[in-house]
C-alpha cells in the first residue's frame, strides 16, 4: 500500500507542478498571441481593442455581489473591487483617453505586454509593465496617446488600412487625380509629405518641372531619339509630361526603388494611355491607340536603386531629384552619361545650402559657407562645385546652363562634354572665396599653388587695415565660371512659349537678361548672333532649323575660314560672361535716406558705365560689375532725406573732387557709414555728411 501511494502521490506532484507551469505561462502564450503573427484570418485582436464599452464590461463579468478584477489592470495595480467602481474605472481610466480607429476603441493596457527598462540598482522590473495602447493594424505597442494617433495615421497614409501585419493599398476611392500640364496623375491624400507617402507629389515644384521639360525639349530639337531618365519616379509625373509633349523625340524611362511607387507610376501611365514597357516585355491595358504610335506612346518603368541603373545603363539626358541632397548619386550619373548629354539635379535640402545647417554642407558639398547677402547664388555655387569633381573623376567636363535657386530648391543643369581637357578646364574654375565679413566684398581667389602672405590684399576694401581684428572668412571651394548659357537660355524660352509653360516664361526672361547682364527694357527674343547656332565649350551644336548652307560656303578653305571667325565671334561673346555674385540694395542703404526705385537706380548704374541686371536670386539684387565703393556711391548721390517732406526728387550733391565712374577711397565710404547713427540734441535720427560731403548736407 505504501509503494502505491508513492506511486500515486508522484503524479499528483507531477500535475500540480505542470498546472503550476501552465498557470505562469498563459499570460506569457496570451502576451505571444498579442505580439506575434497568426497565420490565422482574421487575427484576434487584443482584449484592450473594443468597438462600446458595453464590451470591455463584458470582459469584466460585472456582478453586483462579486468583487472582479479589471482585464487590463494587473492585481498590484488595481485590486478586485465591486461593479459600480469597475465601472467607474474602466469608463474613466481606459475609455475616455482611448484612440478611435474605423469605429473601434485601442483602450489604455497596463498588462504585462511592454516591459519597462531596468532602473539603475538592477530590480526584477520586468513585472512591472508601463501603459501602452496596442496598434490594431501591427503588432506594435505605443507608449503616448500623441504617438499612437500619428502612428495610426501614418498607416493611413501608407495605405495599410486593414487589421492585418501584411501591407495592403489603400482602395481606389481614397485616391485623388491631380493634373499637371494636361498630364493626370494618381496621388494619395498626404501626396505632400515625402517622409510619409511612397507617392511624393508636391504641386509648388510645378516651375521646377516645367524648367526641366523645356531644357529636355532643347536636347531633342539638337539630336532625337534621346534616351532620357527620370531616376526618382515617385508618381510619375515628370517622365510621363516628357513621354506625353515629346511624343517620339524621346525614349523615356522611369525608375524607383519602391514597389508601391512603380505599381502607382504604371497605373499613371494606363491613365494618360501610356503603354508600359517592363523587362522587355510590354503591358498593354487596351486604350492606347494603333500600331503607328507603338514606340511613341511606350514608357519604361524600372524598379532599381537609382546608382545601379545609372551604370547599367547610358542615357543623353538625367534627371536627379531625391529627397534631399543628390550627391550620392553624382559619380553614377557621370558615369555612363552620353557626350554632349545634360545631367540637370534638383537639390532640397536648403537648410545646408542656405547656411541654416552648415556642418551639414560641409559633410555633404565639402564646403564651406557662411550666411551672407547673396547665400542663395553661394548654394548654386557649391552644388555646382561638387557636380565638378563628380564629372572630372570620370573625366569629364561640364558647361553649366542653367542654375536657379528658389525658396523651395537649387536646380542645377549642365552639359557633359567628354576629354581630361575639358575635365581639367573645368576643374581649375573651382576655386575659394574670400569675404569681408563687414561690408559684404568678395572676390574669387587667385590661381595658383603659392602661399600668399596676406590674402587681405586681394580684397577691394581695406577693412582689415581699419578694423580691428580678422575681418574675411574663406569660403568653398566653389565654381567660379558663369551659372548661365544664354543662347540655351533663349531656346528654352522659345520651347516655354510653345507648349505654353507661363509660369517659367517670366523667369527665363529674367534668367536671359542676368545671363546677358542687361536690363529688361533692352530684353528682346532675338539673339544678336545666328540664333540657330551655338557654341559651348568650344563645340558647336546644331539646331532642329538649322540648314548646311548656314555652316557651309562653295569652297572648303571658304568654309573652314567661316567658321574659324564664327568661333571667334562666339569666344568673344562668351568671355562678356556676367560678373559673379550680386548686390543687395537694402543691405548697403544708408539710414535717413530715401533710395531711389530699384529700376531707376539700374538706369544710373548703367549711364555711369557699368553692367548691370536684376537677378532672380534674390528680388532686390543688383548684379553689376561696379565695385562696391562707386555701388554706394552712386547709390548716395540719388538718394534723398527722409526728413525733407517738400523736396523734390534729386540726387544728392557730392564734391567736385569725386566722379561718377572714378574709384571712390574706401575711407570715404567709412566715414559716410560712420556717420549714418549720429543723432541730434532733440533725439531724432539724422544723417550727418559734413566730413565727407559738406556741400549739400552742411546747408541742410
Amino acid at each position: 500500500m505504501k509503494s502505491k501511494d508513492a506511486e500515486m502521490k508522484i503524479p499528483e506532484s507531477e500535475l500540480e507542478a505542470e498546472d503550476r507551469g501552465a498557470e505562469e505561462e498563459r499570460p506569457r502564450e496570451s502576451d505571444s498571441n498579442i505580439l506575434d503573427l497568426s497565420s490565422d484570418y482574421p487575427r484576434d485582436k487584443h482584449i484592450s481593442i473594443q468597438r462600446h464599452l458595453a464590451d470591455l464590461e463584458k470582459l469584466a463579468d460585472l456582478r453586483d455581489d462579486e468583487r472582479k478584477p479589471c482585464p487590463l489592470c494587473p492585481e498590484e495595480k488595481f485590486k478586485a473591487c465591486y461593479s459600480h467602481k469597475l465601472h467607474r474605472h474602466l469608463q474613466n481610466l481606459h475609455w475616455k483617453v482611448s484612440v478611435e480607429f474605423e469605429g473601434y476603441r485601442m483602450c489604455i493596457c497596463h498588462l504585462s505586454c511592454r516591459p519597462v527598462k531596468p532602473n539603475l540598482v538592477g530590480d526584477q522590473t520586468l513585472s512591472k509593465m508601463g501603459a501602452h495602447y496596442h496598434c490594431i493594424i501591427c503588432s506594435a505597442t505605443i507608449v503616448r496617446r500623441t504617438d499612437m494617433i500619428g502612428h495610426i495615421n501614418r498607416h493611413v497614409n501608407k495605405g495599410e488600412t486593414e487589421s492585418r501585419f501584411s501591407t495592403v493599398r489603400a482602395p481606389k476611392s481614397s485616391y485623388k487625380v491631380v493634373k499637371e500640364s494636361a498630364t493626370d496623375v494618381q496621388v494619395l491624400p498626404n501626396h505632400s509629405t515625402p517622409q510619409k507617402t511612397d507617392s511624393y507629389f508636391n504641386p509648388k515644384m510645378k516651375l521646377n518641372r516645367q524648367l526641366i521639360f523645356c531644357a529636355l525639349a532643347v536636347l531633342a530639337g539638337e539630336r532625337k531619339p534621346i534616351e532620357c531618365l527620370d531616376a526618382f519616379g515617385a508618381t510619375g509625373i515628370m517622365g510621363l509630361q516628357w513621354a506625353k509633349h515629346l511624343r517620339s523625340s524621346v525614349k523615356v524611362t522611369i525608375n524607383d526603388c519602391n514597389e508601391n511607387s512603380v505599381t502607382m507610376i504604371k497605373e499613371n501611365c494606363h491613365l494618360n494611355k501610356m503603354k508600359v514597357k517592363l523587362n522587355s516585355r510590354e503591358e498593354d491595358n487596351g486604350e492606347t491607340v494603333g500600331n503607328g504610335e507603338e514606340n511613341s506612346d511606350t514608357i519604361e518603368v524600372t524598379k532599381m536603386d537609382a546608382n545601379v541603373v545609372m551604370h547599367l545603363r547610358s542615357f543623353d539626358f538625367i534627371h536627379l531629384d531625391p529627397f534631399g541632397t543628390s550627391v550620392n548619386y553624382l559619380d553614377s550619373a557621370f558615369r555612363n552619361v552620353r557626350n554632349l548629354g545634360i545631367v540637370s539635379l534638383t537639390s532640397t535640402d536648403i537648410s545646408s545650402l542656405y547656411a541654416k545647417a552648415q556642418h551639414v554642407a560641409l559633410r555633404h558639398y565639402g564646403c564651406n559657407i557662411v550666411r551672407t547677402e547673396y547665400y542663395k547664388e553661394l548654394a548654386a555655387r557649391a552644388v555646382i562645385a561638387a557636380v565638378t569633381r563628380a564629372a572630372a573623376r570620370c573625366n569629364k567636363g561640364i558647361e553649366v546652363l542653367l542654375a536657379v535657386a528658389l525658396e523651395h530648391f537649387v536646380l542645377v543643369v549642365v552639359r557633359v562634354i567628354r576629354g581630361p581637357s575639358t575635365a581639367d578646364d573645368s576643374a581649375k574654375k573651382v576655386r575659394y572665396l574670400i569675404h569681408c565679413q563687414w561690408c559684404e566684398e568678395r572676390v574669387f581667389q587667385k590661381e595658383g599653388n603659392m602661399v600668399e602672405e596676406n590674402p587681405y590684399q586681394q580684397l577691394p576694401c581695406d577693412c582689415h587695415g581699419s578694423m580691428p581684428g580678422k575681418t574675411a572668412v574663406l569660403l568653398g571651394p566653389l565654381w567660379s565660371g558663369a551659372l548661365f548659357n544664354t543662347g540655351f537660355l533663349r531656346r528654352m524660352l522659345l520651347e516655354a512659349v510653345q507648349y505654353g509653360l507661363d509660369e517659367a516664361q517670366p523667369l527665363l526672361k529674367t534668367l536671359v537678361c542676368e545671363a546677358e547682364c542687361t536690363t529688361p527694357k533692352h530684353f528682346s527674343t532675338h539673339s544678336p548672333g545666328d540664333e540657330n547656332k551655338q557654341e559651348e565649350c568650344g563645340v558647336y551644336i546644331r539646331t532642329q532649323n538649322t540648314s548646311a548652307e548656314s555652316y557651309l560656303v562653295h569652297g572648303k578653305r571658304k568654309s573652314e575660314e567661316v567658321l574659324r571667325s564664327a568661333a571667334k565671334r562666339q569666344r568673344a561673346e562668351h568671355c562678356a560672361e556676367h560678373p559673379p555674385f550680386y548686390y543687395n540694395v537694402h543691405r548697403h542703404s544708408i539710414k535717413g535716406m530715401n533710395m531711389p526705385k530699384l529700376n531707376k537706380f539700374l538706369n544710373y548704374l548703367s549711364e555711369a558705365g557699368y553692367r548691370v541686371s536684376r537677378t532672380h536670386f534674390d528680388p532686390m539684387g543688383v548684379r553689376t560689375n561696379a565695385p562696391l565703393a562707386q555701388f554706394k556711391t552712386i547709390l548716395m548721390k540719388y538718394s534723398t532725406p527722409t526728413y525733407v517732406g517738400a523736396q523734390a526728387e534729386g540726387p544728392v550733391h557730392l564734391p567736385g573732387e569725386i566722379q561718377v565712374g572714378e574709384e571712390v577711397p574706401a575711407a570715404a565710404v567709412m566715414k559716410v557709414e560712420e556717420a549714418e547713427g549720429a543723432e541730434d540734441k532733440s533725439g531724432v535720427a539724422t544723417t550727418v555728411f559734413t566730413e565727407s560731403y559738406p556741400t549739400h548736407c552742411a546747408a541742410e
